[in-house]
């Protein structure tokens, strides 16, 4: 037989230690100084431009989604 366990005890450590985890993440992420945000921030902004760059443009008569029939003219 197993050992009998305290299902509210274990609700409390798994509740401490995802506080534990959320906390480190936000110590990691405030504890940067201005300069590592900003750069954080250009990097994020050059990978979105770069990801935009890369984008395909449908023509405007196109079918947007598989299986839609064009218009006939």
């Amino acid at each position: 037989m197993g050992d009998v366990v305290s299902l509210n005890r274990f609700r409390k450590q798994h509740g401490r230690a995802a506080k534990a985890r959320r906390s480190v993440e936000n110590r990691a992420r405030a504890g940067r100084g201005k300069a590592e945000r900003r750069a954080m921030r250009e990097e994020a902004a050059r990978a979105d431009a770069a990801l935009e760059g890369k984008r395909i443009e449908r023509a405007p008569d196109a079918p947007q989604e598989r299986g839609e029939r064009t218009p006939r003219q």
